[in-house]
Order: C-alpha cells, then sequence, then structure tokens
C-alpha cells in the first residue's frame, strides 16, 4: 500500500497546509498518525514528533462516528470510506484540558477506491466557545436587569405595573410607556420583552433624543452605500437589527415630523426602507415606546402626529413618579443598600429613622434614580454602620428647603454655608468656575448633580461651555 506521507512531500504543499489555521493530519490503514500540521500542534500541544507514529486515540476525542472515546481506530467507519461530515466535539489536549473542536474526518481512496488512509481536519472553537459563553452570560445579565424582581416595591400603583408587564407581555401590541424621568421607564419595556416569547431575540434600544433628525433617520431605518456623504457601506438600521425580537423608543416625544412620518409606515405596513434604497424589507418586531412628555398635549399642539399617537398607545402604561408610592422608599433603599455593600465591600446595615424620615418628607424630582444617587451620596460619606441625615445630599437634609415656593434643588450653599437662592447667573458662574464641570459645580454649590442637570435644562443653559456663555 502507497505510504502517504508521499503525497505531501512536495515542501510547497506543506508550505500550503502549514499556513491554514485549521489542523490537519493524515493516517493510514492501520490508524497511525503519518502527517501531523503546524496548526495540529498548536490545537494539541502535541509536536509531530511526539504525534507521527500514534494513533489518533492520543487526542481522547469525545465523539468519533458514535463510538465515544474509541481507543481502536481500526473501528473507525471512515475506513470503510465513509465520512463523519462536520460535527463539534472535544478533543484532549496535551496539557490535560479539552478543546472545543469541529472535526471532520474523510477516506482517502486510490484510483481503483481502495482506501488508502484517512485525511482529517480540526477546526478550534475555543474563541468561538468563549463568544458563547459571553454572549449567554451577557444576556443572562440582561435579564436579570429587567427581571420582575428589579422593579421594587409593593404598593398599590406598582401592583399595577407589575399587572399590565405580565398582560402585555402575552401580546404583541404596541406600547406606550409614560411617565416622569428616573420612573423606570426602560425596566419595565425590558421586563415586558424578557418576560415574552419573544425573550431570546434582539431588545433593541434607542434613545430617539440622543440625536440629530439625520443621524436617527440613518440609526433607525439604516441606509445604503452612497446614500449621503460618508455613506461608505451598507448598513443595517436598528430597527431591523431588532427583527423577531422588540424595539424600544425611548423619548419617542422628541422624534421629527419627518421621522414620524417613517415610522407610522414600519407601524402600519410592518415594512422597512433603508435611505438610499427602494427595496421594502418585512419586518418582524414589536414596538414599545416611552416618553416623559404628554403626548396628547403635543398632538393638540400640532407637534405629534395624531395617527402615530393613536398607532403607538395601543396599550398605555404609566410608570408612576416615587412622591405617589414613598411607602415603597424603604423597600428600594434596602435595595440599593445591598448592591452598594456588593460592590463597595461596605457593610451598612440601616438607615437611621431621622434619615429615613428625610428621605420620605423629600418630593424627589428625580424620582427612583435620584434616591439612588442620594443613597450612593450616603455611602461615599458614611464610615459606620448606619446611615445618619448628615450622610445624605444637601437638597434632603436640609428641611427648610422642603417648605415654601421653592423645591429643594432651588437652594444652594454659600461660602459662609449659609442657604441661598440658587439662580441662573450663580450657576453660570459655578459652572464657569468648575469649566463646565456638572459635579464640581454640584459640589460648589452644595446640591446633587441631578439637580444641576435639572436647571440646566429648564433655564437653557448649554451642556457644553460656548462663546456665548
Amino acid at each position: 500500500m502507497k505510504n502517504l506521507i508521499t503525497e505531501i512531500n512536495d515542501p510547497l504543499l506543506i508550505q500550503l497546509i502549514d499556513t491554514v489555521a485549521d489542523g490537519v493530519f493524515i493516517m493510514d490503514t492501520n490508524g497511525e498518525i503519518t502527517f501531523w500540521s503546524k496548526s495540529m500542534e498548536q490545537i494539541t500541544g502535541f509536536t509531530v514528533r511526539e504525534a507521527t507514529g500514534k494513533t489518533c486515540s492520543l487526542l481522547k476525542i469525545s465523539n468519533c462516528l458514535g463510538i465515544r472515546g474509541t481507543r481502536d481506530p481500526i473501528q473507525c467507519g471512515v475506513l470503510k470510506g465513509d465520512s463523519t461530515g462536520a460535527r463539534e466535539c472535544f478533543i484532549r489536549h496535551k496539557g490535560g484540558h479539552d478543546v472545543p473542536v469541529i472535526k471532520n474526518a474523510t477516506a482517502i481512496k486510490d484510483q481503483t477506491g481502495n482506501v488508502i488512509g484517512i485525511i482529517e481536519t480540526i477546526t478550534d472553537l475555543t474563541e468561538l466557545e468563549k463568544a458563547r459563553r459571553t454572549i449567554d452570560e451577557n444576556t443572562r445579565r440582561l435579564r436579570e436587569k429587567h427581571n420582575l424582581d428589579r422593579i421594587i416595591g409593593k404598593s398599590d400603583c406598582i401592583k399595577a405595573v407589575f399587572t399590565a408587564i405580565n398582560a402585555t407581555a402575552a401580546s404583541n401590541a404596541t406600547i406606550l410607556i409614560q411617565g416622569e424621568s428616573g420612573t423606570g421607564k426602560e425596566l419595565v419595556a425590558g421586563a415586558i420583552h424578557y418576560n415574552s416569547e419573544r425573550a431570546k431575540a434582539p431588545f433593541i434600544i434607542v434613545n430617539c433624543s440622543a440625536l440629530s433628525e439625520s443621524l436617527l433617520e440613518s440609526e433607525l431605518f439604516g441606509h445604503a452605500k452612497g446614500a449621503f456623504t460618508g455613506a461608505i457601506t451598507d448598513r443595517i438600521g436598528r430597527l431591523e437589527k431588532g427583527n423577531h425580537g422588540t424595539v424600544f423608543l425611548d423619548e419617542i416625544g422628541e422624534l421629527s415630523p419627518l421621522v414620524q412620518v417613517k415610522l407610522l409606515r414600519v407601524l402600519q405596513e410592518r415594512t422597512i426602507e433603508r435611505l438610499g434604497e427602494s427595496i421594502q424589507r418585512k419586518l418582524d418586531i414589536r414596538v414599545i415606546t416611552a416618553t416623559h412628555r404628554d403626548l396628547y398635549n403635543l398632538v393638540r399642539e400640532g407637534k405629534f402626529r395624531e395617527d402615530l399617537y393613536y398607532r403607538l398607545k395601543v396599550f398605555p402604561i404609566r410608570t408612576p413618579p416615587l412622591r405617589e408610592r414613598k411607602t415603597d422608599i424603604p423597600l428600594l433603599v434596602r435595595h440599593f443598600c445591598d448592591r452598594l455593600n456588593n460592590d463597595t465591600g461596605k457593610n451598612i446595615q440601616a438607615v437611621s429613622p431621622k434619615a429615613m424620615q428625610r428621605l420620605l418628607d423629600h418630593d424627589w424630582p428625580g424620582n427612583v434614580r435620584e434616591l439612588e444617587n442620594a443613597v450612593e451620596h450616603a455611602f461615599v460619606l458614611c464610615s459606620s454602620r448606619i446611615i445618619q441625615p448628615d450622610h445624605l445630599p444637601l437638597e434632603i437634609r436640609q428641611r427648610e428647603c422642603l417648605s415654601g415656593a421653592a423645591t429643594p434643588s432651588a437652594f444652594s450653599m454659600n461660602a459662609n454655608n449659609e442657604s441661598q437662592p440658587l439662580t441662573r447667573d450663580l450657576l453660570i458662574l459655578r459652572l464657569h468656575e468648575s469649566n463646565w464641570n456638572k459635579a464640581e459645580a454640584a459640589r460648589r454649590l452644595g446640591i446633587s448633580r441631578t439637580a444641576v442637570w435639572k436647571r440646566m435644562k429648564q433655564w437653557n443653559i448649554p451642556l457644553k461651555k460656548t462663546s456665548e456663555i
């Protein structure tokens, strides 16, 4: 019988095989290895000298034509002229650990059809397996993040939200979530998706207020190559990426009239057309939208399309502000403390009655997000096991700021540590002094960073320093 090693004695052919990332080895009819590529050395840890003359049992392959872990290559059906086809299995590395691979074995025949050996290819799946584990872990974390257990509360109004989530998760209805900033609209949208039949499909989040009209249009619908300057390749849009899954459009009230028209068409016809194309692509998506604005008032003012409004609010859900569910504050504080204890290594066990009373008395314009920031602020200052009033942000612990016409975030502290009204000019002054660093400006004013952002938005102060300010 012809020795197989003579089949690849050509140095050029050997060099070609050695440039391939997949491992290649050849066995004769006795099951002995006669050729072992460099990639096989890298994948298995066995050198050419260690492998040549041995059988494939050297690799302890987990699955060989149904003969699990066989040590007798003569039993291998490939010698009868069969082919295993590509299949995933594990091989044992020289170091003792298992390597995930795709293995493919094929019989080599001479001109008369007689089997003269076996050629096998091994594709290393180690990096792919790592990627799979990463995807699985990220999916698990997303499900945990958007689990119903992440929405903390026992008040009647939050129970109504739980009921709405369970009801809508079983349907494909378009949902409009309305509520103030910081009330957990994204958590509600995620809980609906991950408790629905679409849970294994993509959950795509788009913030409609974060991009200009042209960028948002491209982001949502995608574009064809050459559709505009800079469109050097075809690009799939976020709506198309969410096919068979859920697309969550946050701050839907910020959509421009043009994008409103295009979104209405998507909802009506369940098709999408990329920018610069005339091809209609079918979509199977569920759309969930959210806004902190009153869409009905925007419709009456002519700023939002009435037909789109009714398309979006097939099933409306309202996320209640924290001031309407203050009985949930102790539960939320406990939840945030547990998480921060785990993150920081601290062991803060409770909030003092006086500190808790301050939390209950506050109006929470920033809602649950503001409460979370307040607890984190307390964690920075607290060096004991009990959070005291002095550990809370200034606007919460200053009771005098809670009375009268002014809101808690409408006061700051001057150089003498005295309460003074926060004005637009004072805020701009502190921003200039802090080189427009919002956190530093908040520290100098003695208020929270959330309050700074809120006042900047209220008074139309640019987020970045400009020559006009």
